[in-house]
């Protein structure tokens, strides 16, 4: 019993000693895959883009103009017709004019109508972090003869590109969201099944087996449907973050108990239940540890798939609607063959659709190699 308690007390003290060394060869490991750290990268942009549209959107997000319906991007430029390189960007006035053959509108330039594109200029009032009026914008025009739309305008005239980086804000909070809760209950039921066992895991895995039974689109599609329209945005917006973990909990309580199941009968396991921790203590201070590496790339790779979902919703009408918006939700022009052959750059969230699922899935591949950074040294 002795030897035991001497045991534990010698594992408790080298797994201090060796944690800082530990979480350095994660470091190292992690900073030496390139795809990673890009992949980390363009998942900062979204997030500082989702945090901050307003800022980045130099007109009013919310404010509709008719007038400029389905307007073209604008092209920035660098070089005038002339040739002649200048180190400022700048826009041309544009007219729509139509095609006589085509009877499509087609941008017009006037050349003699040249503005520079400003930085950091003074625009429509917005709250920053919903507490801070301000009108700061980091790019703009200083005329209202021209407007500047990055990817264009929508059927309502509202520019794309402030859009876009608006819905990122729904879409990247919910699929956290739903990430995060899907991770803390199926983590939590599979270290409970696996260290417990008997009866205990006999039950739970028989309720995991049945969750798992269920297919997961035409269910997601019958809860997401029967959500009344009545609802608000904010309602809609938590109900959807619990519709998409309520299948996703179950695989990982899967893994995690055959993860825990090879742990509880290691020596620190024991030397602990000796020196008489609780069951509280040693599922939360030696099991869960020794599974959060494996829970955190599952979290990272979880994310790409619930956006994935929540943009096929909101795509068919099922999802996110206004006063919300969404990377999804702003797809559903691009249901009408006319408008997407007309207006091609309203495919443009689908480009940070893709950025998103990329990013994640290369930082996720990144933490899982790195969580072992004890293989192939």
């Amino acid at each position: 019993m002795q030897d035991l308690y001497e045991d534990a007390q010698l594992t408790e003290e080298e797994s201090e000693e060796s944690s800082d060394s530990y979480s350095q060869l994660v470091w190292q490991r992690f900073s030496r895959s390139k795809a990673a750290i890009v992949g980390g990268l363009m998942i900062v942009m979204l997030v500082v883009l989702a945090i901050l549209p307003e800022f980045f959107s130099p007109y009013n997000l919310y404010a509709t103009a008719l007038g400029d319906s389905y307007t073209p991007p604008t092209q920035i430029r660098f070089l005038d017709l002339d040739g002649n390189f200048s180190l400022r960007p700048f826009v041309y006035k544009q007219e729509l004019e139509i095609d006589p053959v085509t009877y499509q509108a087609r941008p017009k330039i006037d050349p003699d109508n040249r503005y520079n594109v400003q930085f950091f200029v003074r625009s429509w009032e917005y709250k920053l972090f919903g507490l801070i009026t301000t009108d700061l914008h980091l790019f703009g025009l200083d005329t209202d003869e021209v407007r500047l739309h990055l990817l264009g305008t929508d059927r309502f005239g509202r520019d794309l590109w402030g859009r876009i980086c608006l819905a990122g804000r729904v879409s990247l909070s919910l699929s956290i969201l739903a990430a995060v809760i899907a991770i803390v209950i199926g983590s939590s039921v599979g270290v409970i099944s696996g260290y417990y066992g008997g009866a205990i895991d006999n039950v739970i895995q028989r309720l995991v087996e049945v969750v798992m039974s269920f297919p997961e689109l035409p269910l997601w599609m019958a809860l997401a449907a029967v959500i009344p329209t009545t609802w608000s945005g904010e309602q809609k917006f938590l109900v959807m973050a619990f519709i998409f973990p309520f299948l996703r909990w179950a695989v990982l309580a899967r893994e995690v108990r055959g993860k825990v199941l090879s742990l509880r009968e290691t020596d620190f396991i024991l030397a602990a239940k000796e020196q008489g921790a609780g069951d509280i203590r040693i599922i939360f201070k030696h099991l869960y540890p020794n599974v959060l590496s494996h829970v955190i790339v599952i979290l990272t790779l979880m994310i790409p798939d619930i956006i994935l979902a929540e943009a096929f919703l909101s795509f068919l009408g099922i999802g996110i609607n206004e006063p919300l918006t969404s990377w999804g939700f702003l797809m559903k022009s691009a249901q009408s063959l006319e408008t997407l052959g007309q207006n091609t750059w309203i495919l443009t969230p689908v480009i940070f659709i893709v950025v998103a699922v990329l990013g994640l899935n290369f930082l996720g591949d990144g933490l899982r190699d790195a969580a072992d950074p004890y293989s192939n040294l």
